[in-house]
């Protein structure tokens, strides 16, 4: 993996050297809120193309936010899946979302999934956290 060099030592700009950009976090809520793993699915994400797509799963593998594996069904795709590490960014995509849900106009929120992180954010991250956990197969 290519080293990225450092801005400086803050934990919000090393976070966001991994996660930061668009095209990640739109990957990241896929996996999350989806179920989309294999790369056909992933590359229909509001039109990313191949080269973005493959260069930010890359990133994610090798940051240990996902992993990639041959997948049963279909032995010429992968399938990947997110790590503890990976779920643990739950709560920050939870909470973006709910930031554009609340202050973006023409957003396509779905009232009932924003009125519950509006009233109980945490609960939710956690409800979404611990059904990952089950079907990444994260002990």
């Amino acid at each position: 993996m290519k080293q990225i060099k450092r801005r400086s030592d803050c934990p919000i700009s090393l976070s966001l050297d991994i996660f930061g950009d668009k095209w990640t976090l739109l990957i990241l809520r896929d996996f999350m809120f989806f179920e989309n793993r294999h790369f056909n699915e992933l590359v229909t994400i509001e039109s990313i193309s191949t080269n973005i797509l493959t260069d930010r799963l890359n990133k994610l593998v090798g940051h240990g936010i996902i992993t990639k594996q041959i997948a049963e069904k279909n032995r010429s795709s992968y399938l990947y899946s997110l790590t503890k590490k990976g779920v643990e960014l739950i709560p920050i995509v939870v909470e973006i979302y709910k930031w554009g849900a609340n202050h973006l106009e023409g957003n396509n929120a779905e009232s009932k999934l924003k009125k519950r992180i509006n009233l109980e954010g945490e609960k939710v991250s956690e409800e979404f956290m611990e059904k990952l956990k089950i079907t990444h197969n994260i002990l």
